[in-house]
């Protein structure tokens, strides 16, 4: 069946029609900070206590827009005889914003955890150059990163927590391992010295019973 003549500007007229009787919501933005979804990608944080210059983000960014500088430190052995060992020490770290893409490959192929999505996205320049952040301003977006989500009931825990809990367990009971030796040698201590204490006592008395014994056999006398 052949659509009837004037049929579309009639559906487009009805949801003009739809539309204007219902009440315009406008954000009056930036007096009203708009509600973002806990995932949204405005910066790039960087947590640099984590960051191992192992140069994974700065490969993979297909914009090329990571800059890593760093050096090698030589690492004194922790122990005597032991070998000494070489790090990686962090002399820069980089994100052009002007060309990245925001495609979050650097922070999934980290590792180790030293990039973090943030919401902030008022970071506009005048001057293109200025959208080159430097690991110190990095390092200030971590403030704005969001808590995780928690996790759903039923899911399994993360291998990193209960990693970090069998850790904790294994040194809070060494530690109360070490307290209860700690209360046993204790304990034995003070055991000695009352021990040491009663046989002095003991042998001041005999002492004295001898002497009043010997002064008694001198002067012929009964105590």
């Amino acid at each position: 069946m052949p659509p009837v003549p004037g049929s579309g500007l009639a559906k487009g007229l009805a949801v003009t029609l739809r539309t204007m009787t219902k009440k315009s919501v406008t954000a009056q933005y930036p007096e009203t900070q708009p509600e973002l979804p806990p995932r949204s990608r405005g910066v790039i944080g960087l947590f640099e206590e984590n960051c191992t210059v192992c140069m994974l983000c700065a490969r993979e960014c297909p914009d090329w827009c990571i800059y890593i500088d760093s050096h090698k430190e030589t690492v004194p052995p922790a122990a005597p005889g032991g070998r000494e060992r070489s790090r990686n020490v962090l002399d820069r770290f980089a994100i052009d914003f002007s060309l990245c893409m925001y495609c979050g490959i650097c922070i999934e192929v980290c590792p180790f955890d030293a990039l973090f999505w943030s919401p902030e996205f008022e970071y506009a320049e005048t001057d293109i150059h200025e959208l080159t952040h430097e690991r110190d301003k990095l390092r200030e977006w971590m403030w704005t990163v969001p808590e995780p989500p928690a996790l759903d009931p039923g899911a399994e825990e993360p291998k990193e927590i209960a990693a970090a809990r069998k850790t904790a367990d294994k040194l809070a009971a060494q530690h109360a391992r070490e307290q209860a030796e700690e209360r046993e040698q204790a304990e034995e201590r003070q055991q000695a010295g009352e021990r040491q204490q009663a046989e002095a006592r003991g042998q001041a008395e005999a002492w004295g019973q001898a002497t009043e014994r010997e002064r008694t056999d001198e002067t012929g006398e009964t105590p």
